[in-house]
């Protein structure tokens, strides 16, 4: 019983963490994408074309 409960919560615990590494890849794309978008409206900007 005991080892059956270990696994399980080892288990558990390798779902979660593969999950939350999904997790922050899509926030850094996002997060990269909004400074993308602040680094072109900079440029467009810097010749007080805004």
């Amino acid at each position: 019983m005991k080892r059956l409960t270990a696994l399980l919560l080892l288990a558990l615990f390798s779902m979660s963490t593969l999950t939350a590494c999904n997790t922050m890849a899509g926030v850094g794309k996002d997060v990269q994408k909004v400074g993308d978008k602040v680094e072109d409206k900079a440029e467009d900007c810097k010749d007080g074309k805004c």
